[in-house]
């Protein structure tokens, strides 16, 4: 009997923590966000100041958000320049998230880049 009683309440807690309703509800609104952005021509591993005809942006954010990117475009890339025990790197075509341990203040960060001139998305990082 005491078999039966403990699979019931480890299945019902088991269910509770499945199902538990998020701490904040949807409600559809725009939430703040820490970042920073770079605008320049060229790429970024040989960066300009934008011109008329090359205006790109590279944008880095940091923070819940970043977070939330980076457990929502896993799995991490083992083989990524620079991933280690301390480093773990997480991409999804233009989208490039880390998360780096030792930095406890944040340790979560995103970056996505625009071509400004064609509205194409484009990477915001580099190796």
């Amino acid at each position: 009997m005491k078999l039966i009683t403990l699979s019931f309440l480890a299945g019902a807690f088991i269910f509770e923590v499945a199902f538990a309703a998020p701490s904040k509800t949807w409600d559809g609104t725009y939430s703040a966000f820490s970042g920073y952005f770079l605008i320049y021509s060229n790429d970024l591993a040989e960066k300009a100041p934008p011109t008329a005809t090359d205006r790109r942006a590279s944008f880095a954010v940091q923070g819940s958000i970043a977070k939330t990117l980076f457990e929502s475009i896993g799995p991490d890339q083992k083989d990524a320049c620079g991933a280690s025990v301390d480093l773990r790197i997480r991409e999804r075509s233009d989208v490039s998230c880390t998360l780096y341990r030792p930095d406890k203040k944040n340790p979560y960060t995103c970056h996505f880049g625009l071509d400004l001139k064609t509205g194409k998305s484009i990477a915001g990082s580099i190796c």
